[in-house]
């Protein structure tokens, strides 16, 4: 059995931080708009962390609470990666 005491190695590249996200390519339909920032604010109410911050929103003097403004905001900016259809059969 293994001694749970035993923490594994690391190294410090491990600690490094991470890459950058990507940006989504923009949305020129509105729907797909829609369709993108309503699959991004369920799962932002299921619990996944926003990917804006308070200091990252000049126009907004607070940080918007409800999750279908975050993921608006969210997508508006890139911010949010997405695949129609059409991505997969190329």
């Amino acid at each position: 059995m293994a001694d749970l005491t035993d923490a594994p190695d690391v190294s410090p590249d491990a600690e490094a931080a991470p890459e950058p996200r990507p940006k989504a390519p923009p949305i020129e339909s509105r729907f797909l708009y829609v369709d993108v920032a309503a699959m991004r604010a369920k799962q932002l109410r299921r619990g996944a962390r926003p990917r804006i911050e308070q200091a990252d929103l000049e126009e907004h003097r607070t940080m918007p609470h409800k999750a279908e403004r975050v993921a608006m905001e969210e997508v508006k900016r890139g911010l949010v990666l997405y695949e129609t259809p059409s991505d997969h059969q190329k």
